[in-house]
């Protein structure tokens, strides 16, 4: 399917969803930031009581890990915007190479994360060193790829990064959900929440790839 035939009201649908995911993913990353600066206390439930203090024990992994990634939320979607490509070239490559540069950044402090400050244990860490690994070979596919002007790959391998990057803001409802409709820990679901949210974000950009692909009809003319 050639992407002008796209309905423009999936486009703005999209975008909508994008930019809400964006919000929450700040939000989140300025809440750690508040936290970790003793502003505000660490996040607690009356059932389980508080279960994010452990971030507090690598304040500076943390620091690394969403800074860079404050900045992902903002830059990445603005790659997707066919206005800034055609009329900021210059602006979409050089935020391009900032966003190499914040992924790699994001994606292995994410893997020394897994280790360090897992709430949902195994489980938890598991999801996050798979889903980070295929973060960081998405990125450098992308980049290695668009080396070679080869446009229409780097795309794909942009909008796989970008869904994955962009999933832990799904995962965050999704944890909301588990408190307010299961009586599990946050130790037990926090590890299925991330499964979630980063396997649903990973199905609807190859299922967003395969939409927009041309056909090898419209290829060939």
């Amino acid at each position: 399917m050639n992407q002008q035939k796209i309905p423009a009201s999936l486009i703005r649908t999209i975008a909508g969803i994008v930019i809400v995911l964006a919000v929450i993913g700040i939000v989140v990353a300025l809440r750690r930031a508040l936290t970790l600066a003793g502003v505000i206390h660490p996040y607690g439930n009356p059932k389980f009581g508080a279960f994010d203090g452990g971030f507090e024990r690598h304040p500076v992994l943390l620091f690394v890990h969403i800074i860079p990634g404050t900045l992902f939320m903002i830059l990445a979607p603005l790659q997707f915007v066919p206005k800034i490509r055609s009329r900021y070239l210059k602006f979409h490559r050089y935020s391009g190479r900032l966003l190499v540069v914040f992924g790699l950044t994001i994606g292995v402090t994410a893997l020394f994360m897994s280790f360090k400050m897992a709430i949902g244990g195994v489980n938890e860490t598991t999801a996050t060193v798979v889903f980070a690994s295929i973060f960081l070979f998405s990125l450098i596919k992308a980049f290695y790829h668009i080396l070679r002007r080869e446009v229409a790959l780097h795309r794909e391998w942009m909008i796989r990064m970008f869904a994955i990057g962009f999933a832990i803001a799904t995962v965050r409802p999704i944890v909301g959900m588990f408190f307010a409709l299961s009586r599990l820990s946050p130790h037990e679901f926090f590890g299925i929440a991330f499964w979630l949210g980063f396997t649903i974000h990973l199905l609807a950009a190859e299922a967003w790839i395969n939409y927009t692909r041309p056909s090898k009809s419209e290829i060939i003319r």
